[in-house]
């Protein structure tokens, strides 16, 4: 074959070049007020919303090997943890300019690969004393401190931070006082089963008391404390804010006009003084300002905290949710539902309406509900050329005997409800809504194994092998109903309601009137759940908004100062070999320069710096401050529990204690360097980069095609 080769182990680093520029798109997904992006398809000219590094690098053209490595990076980072890809993405971009700068200095390559990876270890061994344990967030992020008011002028507006900042947002809205507006859950005559559901589901279109606030059910006449404040609710209570785009109730929206006919009420008093339903406030610090993830979170943690205490544990079972994203409704409309949620077409909606209260038959497919489908590992014969496997003698088309004998399966076993792991043939869903019989395709496997434990129903991998014990029973569909409750006709797919008696599945239904949205929507919510997932897996969390950076800017300013002494073995143990000593100091800068970057960006996205030349000075600032108290990590938090580590120069309340603290994975944190750090290193270490194929003519009309050498 054609082959070329080129250096790329030159001063200026190609493969290091390329990690910067791909990695810099994704600068503004830093901190919790994101710059969106689109994703336009020149193919369909459709666009797509994104904000997460994961759909960036799906979206670029990624021919170069480094960009090719880039993606495993960060796809294996999402694989394992749902969260710190944008991290990742930032700093593989910050390190490789600042090993670009090593180079250029001339310092050797076997001395940056082995200061920077001793220096990245040591730093995760000195955060390691910021560590929060679980069982005592809740103490340090309900600890008594100052409350923060609205500020008002004299003409009695609210100030302008206080509303345009969301973390401020979060805190001013626990003081005011507005009623509660209920989601009912879909009524109909299975509602029995679902009213445990009912008494614990925290509505996402509360009023502005706690963010934990639950939704009693319809009727309950009883007076409640609003949670955090200790105010008595009742109809007396008539304090509201109507001239602001930010606190306007849904109930003036053209979709919410019949949400009157509910009375929802805030739950009785609570045994916990601070009002916050167990994960609550843990899942608000990791929500990072995205408030409607975190109310459908705070739902779907009421529900299962039950269950989870009886079988001591409090992990999230993220086996039992999952999502539907609905389109046409107001974002505001997105809820908790209980059983399985999907979309469905106005024929398959047809045959929901017929079954109307009536019990069915459940049957689950784990595989293809099609003539060709053979399970996974099934081998044809040898030398053998199919041409028909079933003869029809009597003519017609072909696959009408399979499609008729099929049938006939389910009509035989009195089946109603088939759900299907993979694809469905269309002829034979066709026929099977004229026999109303209702087939779902695209089931996920854990919504498969949820029906089965509470139905009884054993999954099938062809239609043949079913026997009566295979079918199930207890299951029902209705059309789902919106917080009006109105069912929901919004023309080519209509969401639809699965459930049966004691399923603990949930779905959490996200509503947009945009199209471009829904992904956004969906990952905004899976990345808040796996976060709450993995810290609750820890058992600890790192306090956020740049505490841990801050630490380790300040170690690697230790450790750069720190002289060489022979005796010193914990200094021999992280930089072995005398001969590192000359470079030890430039490769340690080079590293803090990644996390300072980090944090100047973040100040820079969230405002508190106008440009990065001043968020680089409050970070030293704060360096400085933390190196003088004695005890980086004492300052730091500190700095933490009142409120936030870095509060830039430009906030105009900078001494003002805030109630919304962040918080961070500590694993999904540290592997997001450490991965980043091994991609920057791999590519540093290559020296050349060889194309095999026929590109020999592409590469010799190239601008570079000076840099390659053809053999």
């Amino acid at each position: 074959l054609p082959m070329a080769f080129r250096d790329v182990n030159a001063r200026r680093h190609i493969g290091l070049q390329q990690l910067s520029s791909l990695a810099s798109t994704g600068r503004t997904f830093l901190g919790p007020m994101k710059s969106h992006k689109f994703i336009v398809d020149e193919s369909t000219n459709q666009s797509t919303l994104i904000c997460s590094a994961v759909r960036l690098i799906e979206s670029l053209d990624l021919t170069s090997a480094a960009g090719q490595l880039l993606n495993e990076t960060i796809q294996a980072q999402n694989k394992e943890f749902k969260t710190g890809m944008s991290t990742l993405l930032f700093l593989v971009g910050a390190w490789s300019n600042a090993v670009v700068e090593c180079l250029q200095q001339n310092v050797p390559v076997a001395a940056i690969v082995s200061v920077m990876s001793e220096g990245l270890n040591s730093c995760c061994e000195r955060v390691q004393c910021l560590q929060i344990p679980i069982h005592d967030v809740k103490k340090e992020l309900c600890s008594s401190r100052v409350r923060p008011k609205a500020f008002e002028s004299k003409t009695g507006q609210v100030g302008r931070d206080s509303l345009t900042n969301p973390l401020n947002l979060l805190c001013f809205r626990r003081d005011i006082s507005a009623p509660e507006e209920v989601i009912p859950i879909n009524s109909s005559s299975h509602q029995g089963d679902d009213c445990h559901f009912n008494k614990c589901l925290v509505s996402p279109l509360a009023g502005f008391g706690s963010v934990a606030s639950l939704v009693k059910a319809v009727g309950d006449k009883s007076s409640s404390v609003l949670s955090g404040s200790g105010v008595i609710a009742s109809s007396c209570i008539t304090q509201k804010l109507t001239h602001s785009r930010h606190f306007s109730t849904l109930g003036k929206s053209h979709f919410s006009s019949q949400q009157g006919n509910f009375q929802g009420y805030l739950s009785g008093p609570s045994a916990d003084p601070c009002g916050c339903c167990g994960l609550g406030h843990l899942a608000m610090a990791l929500s990072h300002g995205n408030q409607t993830s975190v109310k459908l979170l705070q739902s779907i943690a009421a529900y299962q905290q039950e269950r989870a205490e009886r079988s001591g544990s409090s992990q999230i079972n993220i086996t039992e949710i999952v999502t539907c994203c609905v389109l046409g409704l107001p974002e505001s409309y997105s809820c908790v539902s209980p059983g399985f949620v999907t979309l469905v077409s106005p024929e398959q909606a047809t045959v929901i309406k017929h079954f109307a209260d009536k019990p069915l038959r459940i049957l689950l497919m784990d595989g293809d509900l099609t003539e060709q489908y053979r399970h996974l590992g099934f081998n044809r014969p040898r030398n053998v050329r199919t041409i028909l496997e079933h003869p029809n003698p009597q003519g017609g088309r072909a696959g009408d005997v399979w499609l008729s004998r099929m049938s006939d399966i389910l009509m035989t076993f009195e089946v109603n409800l088939v759900l299907v792991k993979g694809n469905v043939c269309e002829n034979f869903m066709e026929r099977c809504m004229a026999s109303r019989i209702l087939v779902i395709g695209c089931v996920a496997r854990d919504v498969l194994c949820a029906f089965g434990a509470v139905t009884g129903a054993r999954a099938v991998t062809y239609l043949s092998q079913l026997n009566a014990s295979c079918v199930g029973n207890g299951a029902w569909a209705e059309l789902w109903k919106a917080s009006d409750g109105r069912a929901m006709d919004l023309g080519e797919l209509v969401p639809a309601r699965i459930s049966a008696g004691g399923i603990p599945l949930l779905t959490a239904v996200l509503t947009t009137a945009l199209p471009s949205k829904v992904q956004l929507l969906e990952d905004q919510f899976w990345t808040l759940l796996y976060r709450l997932h993995h810290a609750l897996k820890d058992g600890k969390v790192f306090p956020g908004g740049g505490a841990v950076e801050l630490l380790c800017l300040s170690h690697i300013q230790v450790l750069s100062e720190q002289p060489e002494q022979p005796g010193n073995g914990k200094a021999v143990r992280e930089f072995p070999g005398p001969w590192l000593a000359e470079y030890k100091s430039i490769v340690l800068q080079a590293l803090a320069s990644g996390w300072k970057r980090y944090l100047s960006v973040v100040l820079c996205n969230t405002a508190k710096a106008r440009s990065e030349l001043e968020a680089c000075a409050a970070v030293d600032h704060h360096l400085q401050k933390a190196v003088a108290c004695g005890s980086p990590s004492a300052y730091i938090l500190e700095e933490f529990r009142r409120g936030g580590v870095l509060r830039g120069g430009s906030d105009p309340f900078p001494d003002q204690v805030t109630d919304l603290k962040v918080c961070d994975n500590v694993a999904a944190k540290t592997e997001a360097w450490r991965r980043a750090l091994d991609l920057v290193l791999l590519v540093l270490q290559t020296d050349t980069e060889i194309i095999t194929g026929p590109t020999r003519s592409r590469l010799l009309n190239s601008p570079v095609s000076s840099e390659f050498m053809f053999l």
